[in-house]
């Protein structure tokens, strides 16, 4: 934010998941178990976010590097989804029937998952767990793979404030959460710094992902119609699969939409409304992923705060859209500001 044949994804049943996660409370003396003392690895573990696998955005992503870290280790690997309305005690019993199982690393998709990773990963600590999008777990065995996805929204902006005929652009963050501020905070810098006047109109979808934001795209299309009908032509959204709403909506009043986290100009299940999307705004959760499960098969896992940014390659702005990639001028200015922001004379703020 989010088949193949080599891996045993959440395509299985979630009632069937359910009944297998609810019975495997383990406890800390599980860790002695052969599954979890530095055997081989079947291979890496996914425990997606709200969305779920064919988000088109945010879970896909890291499908992506699971995939790859499968073809390269021979692995076979598994993913699974939340049940709606879960509790953290949930997420406690996934990780823990994921370690017992036997998959090294083991990485929760989304900052939800930053309580279920600290106490599961104290239980099992010869397995490495890895959290996407969250810092606050520090231990010996804990990878927080994280973004400057303030740089990436920055360059969103500079493309919406160059592509606006109406002075006028939108950002529609999923959760009104710190994460998704550092988007709407990069990208109100990128629009302001490239063209003064340009207005940026800014909605939350829920205060909490429980209440669907991330995962509602019905949400998300009325949230773009109201900045729409205010005068947007722009709308920048980072709310997983409620931005699949968002770019639908765009698609049907004829103005740009700027996707997130993957290039959604490239999804299948958003092919129809492709030449509605401008750019999007992504950061390389698939290459976190399989750096990762790299890192635990070559025998040095990766630990501690793990950040991509522009200078890594980690963020960036996909090109894919022939309107967006042949504009001289949009692609000066992107340029320009990119070069700032690796030498430092552009500071991207966070909130």
């Amino acid at each position: 934010m989010r088949r193949v044949s080599r891996i045993t994804v959440a395509g299985v049943a979630t009632a069937t998941l359910a009944v297998a996660l609810s019975a495997c409370g383990g406890t800390s003396s599980d860790a002695t178990s052969s599954s979890s003392s530095g055997g081989k690895s079947k291979g890496l573990a996914l425990a997606y976010d709200v969305g779920g696998k064919g988000d088109q955005s945010f879970n896909d992503a890291a499908t992506v590097g699971m995939t790859k870290a499968d073809k390269e280790f021979g692995y076979t690997s598994q993913a699974v989804e939340p049940t709606d309305g879960e509790s953290d005690a949930d997420k406690v019993q996934r990780l823990e029937q994921l370690a017992k199982q036997g998959f090294n690393p083991v990485i929760g998709v989304g900052f939800a998952y930053a309580p279920a990773v600290k106490e599961v990963a104290a239980k099992y600590p010869k397995i490495t767990f890895g959290i996407i999008d969250d810092e606050q777990d520090k231990a010996a065995n804990i990878a927080d793979l994280v973004f400057h996805e303030e740089q990436a929204s920055y360059l969103a902006g500079v493309a919406a404030a160059k592509t606006t005929k109406s002075n006028t652009v939108g950002f529609i963050g999923g959760v009104d959460v710190p994460l998704i501020h550092k988007f709407e905070a990069g990208f109100k810098q990128g629009v302001t710094d490239t063209k003064k006047g340009v207005k940026v109109k800014s909605q939350y979808l829920t205060e909490t992902a429980a209440e669907g934001g991330f995962s509602s795209p019905d949400k998300g299309a009325s949230a773009a119609q109201g900045q729409i009908d205010a005068g947007a032509d722009v709308v920048y959204a980072a709310a997983g699969l409620s931005g699949q709403g968002v770019i639908q909506t765009a698609a049907k009043d004829k103005v740009w939409a700027i996707g997130v986290d993957s290039d959604q100009y490239k999804q299948d299940a958003l092919a129809k409304y492709k030449d509605a999307i401008l750019t999007s705004a992504m950061k390389d959760v698939a290459g976190a992923v399989y750096n990762l499960a790299k890192s635990v098969h070559d025998g040095k896992p990766e630990t501690g705060v793990v950040r991509a940014s522009l200078a890594t390659g980690g963020v960036s702005l996909a090109d894919s859209n022939p309107v967006f990639k042949n504009n001289a001028d949009l692609q000066a200015a992107l340029k320009k500001a990119e070069a700032g922001i690796k030498d430092g004379s552009i500071t991207v703020k966070t909130s």
